[in-house]
């Protein structure tokens, strides 16, 4: 196939991107900045925010697998509109306009959280009016927009992954690692909610299947699937692992579940006014952090055909090597 992948610049669309160059799909990145990209992918300037841009990287497309999204929580509601929504408004639009038959759009299990337990959850609908939470809410009508596009022409798939990690990892491992090393590692509660992550590996080969599953017709279009590993652990289990694996110590001071929720409001308000790049704990973080949250794996199973490959204490040992090779 010839596959537009946006949003190439993330860890997870990046493999995703090397992943199908190496089975010999021929790949276009459109990007808003020059990235590294792998031999096989060509690199276009663009910005999904730019309707021209995006029809014009995706003429002579088969499908398109779209991931740009403005994350985190800094920025204005129209910051996070325009990129979240708009741009996969103008995605759906250049995949029409090309015949792409078939779209897969990256969410996130944030889609559906509204803070409370999720045992054993599906990929419930995904909840909107959310004041305050620009991520979420604008995920969430991306999300809406993009299986409301499925067709008998275009198919559409929405996979949420949820706490992909890995090595290279700049988000949870590198920030757990960062504070554990210099002593502000911080736990919510007593760390013994269960959550489910991802490993970088099986996060990539879960869209490359999602690619080839969707297309008009496939029980997959027009559904929304959670990706996880299917291995719940507690959050203090998890921390301790990337811990243990990066060489830092791991020594968390405790903070009350509800505290931690309450700090995260203030900080995620007061924040920006005196800081630059993203805080150390927000709202959402907490929430997530603080109460369990971990999935049914079976659907991606019986409709797309995927099963983790990497197990998370496989997944711990490759990231230990992998610092045990950026220390040589």
């Amino acid at each position: 196939m010839k596959v537009l992948v946006t949003g190439g610049g993330s860890m997870l669309l990046g493999g995703v991107a090397a992943a199908l160059a190496a089975r010999g799909d021929e790949v276009v990145c459109l990007q808003r900045r020059p990235i590294h990209v792998p031999d096989g992918v060509r690199q276009v300037q663009g910005d999904v925010r730019q309707p021209d841009a995006v029809r014009s990287a995706a003429e002579g497309c088969d499908a398109i697998l779209h991931g740009a999204a403005r994350v985190g929580v800094l920025g204005t509601w129209d910051d996070f509109r325009s990129v979240n929504v708009d741009g996969t408004s103008n995605v759906l639009a250049a995949a029409r306009a090309a015949g792409v038959s078939r779209v897969v759009h990256v969410s996130t299990p944030s889609v559906a959280h509204s803070g409370h337990s999720l045992v054993g959850a599906g990929a419930d609908a995904a909840v909107t009016g959310r004041k305050g939470a620009f991520y979420a809410e604008s995920k969430a009508l991306a999300e809406l927009l993009a299986l409301a596009a499925n067709s008998p022409e275009l198919a559409v798939v929405a996979i949420r992954p949820h706490l992909v990690w890995g090595p290279g990892d700049t988000q949870l491992v590198g920030r757990i690692v960062e504070r554990a090393a210099a002593g502000r590692l911080v736990m919510v509660g007593d760390g013994s909610a269960l959550v489910d992550t991802t490993y970088i590996d099986n996060a990539v080969s879960a869209h490359v299947a999602a690619l080839d599953a969707v297309r008009p017709g496939a029980v997959c279009a027009g559904s929304a699937y959670v990706v996880a590993n299917g291995e719940p652990r507690t959050v203090r289990e998890l921390v301790e692992g990337i811990c243990r694996a990066a060489g830092v110590p791991f020594a968390p001071r405790e903070v009350p579940a509800g505290l931690a929720v309450r700090v995260g409001g203030l900080v995620e308000r007061l924040w920006p006014r005196f800081r630059d790049g993203e805080p150390p704990i927000t709202r959402f973080v907490a929430e997530q952090l603080g109460t369990a949250h971990w999935f049914d794996p079976r659907p991606m199973r019986d409709d797309i055909g995927w099963r983790p490959h990497v197990t998370l204490d496989e997944g711990f040992e490759l990231l230990r090597q992998s610092f045990a090779r950026s220390a040589a």
